[in-house]
Order: C-alpha cells, then structure tokens, then sequence
C-alpha cells in the first residue's frame, strides 16, 4: 500500500473514529479513498475500534459492495436473481463473461472491466437487467452490453 494510502487511511480511521456506530462509514470512506478495504487498513481499523479481525471481516465480507482489490475503470453488474434468470439473465452472462475473458468479481486483464453479479436491480419486468457504472439497462443482450462497453472506451 503505497505511504499516501497509509496516511489517508490513518486520517479516515481518526475522522470517524468518534461518530456512534463508525464501521461501515469508515469503510465507506476507505474504500471511496483506495478503491477498496486493502488488507492493510484492517489492522488499523480493528484497534481503533476494538474490534477482532474475525468481527471486521465477517462485516466486510457480509456486504457485497466492500472489496478488497479495486475495480476495473468501469463497473458492469448483470442481475443474477430469479426474474432476470428466467429471461434469458444466465445465457446473457456467460455470453459477457466469455468475450470479456473473466469470471464472476473479476477485472478483465486491460483493467478497464470488473463484472459483478448482483440479485436483482429492480427492473424485474424488464429483465435481463444489468448495470454499468450506474446506469441500469433493461432488456440487456450482448449486444446492447458490448455496444455500451464501446461507448464507454472499454
């Protein structure tokens, strides 16, 4: 972790420190900061709270949206809940998971995507959904996906 990183973390840790129930703002905080929760920043967090590194992780790994490497430069999200499965949602990531050469929480090797499974982005009847960097998509098919990567620069 570079010496910048260390220092940030020290001064997020101290920020939010004193605020009632600091966890998961300071997680926040560090994740907006380094792009994850790196491991380094774990011990730091566990005493200023005092809390176990079991307590930290099991907080960390229970919400989806924490990580511990940073994302590609664009997030795509692809529902994988019950709805969006039944039309066509499972064929749809593995058509994107195969042209992007990556699994499920993984970054394609030019860095520029992370594709992440998520259980259900409330677009049910317009599903397959999927969303990048934000932006919710409806009716999603390779096509539409690799037409938004492109505009995107990915």
């Amino acid at each position: 972790m570079p010496d910048s990183f260390a220092e940030e973390i020290g001064g997020i840790i101290t920020e939010y420190a004193q605020l009632e129930g600091p966890l998961l703002p300071m997680l926040h905080a560090i994740q907006e900061a380094c792009g994850c929760v790196p491991a380094e920043a774990h011990a730091p967090i566990c005493e200023a709270l005092n809390i176990s590194r079991a307590e930290l992780h099991g907080v960390i790994s229970f919400y989806h949206d924490f990580r511990d490497a940073p994302t590609g430069r664009h997030v795509l999200k692809i529902c994988r809940a019950e709805a969006c499965q039944s039309v066509g949602g499972v064929a749809l990531g593995e058509a994107v998971l195969e042209k992007l050469g990556t699994g499920w929480g993984g970054t394609t090797a030019s860095g520029a995507v992370t594709v992440e499974p998520v259980y259900c982005l409330g677009l049910c009847a317009c599903g397959p959904a999927a969303m990048l960097d934000g932006k919710v998509i409806g009716r999603a098919d390779a096509g539409k996906i690799d037409a938004l990567l492109a505009e995107a620069g990915a």
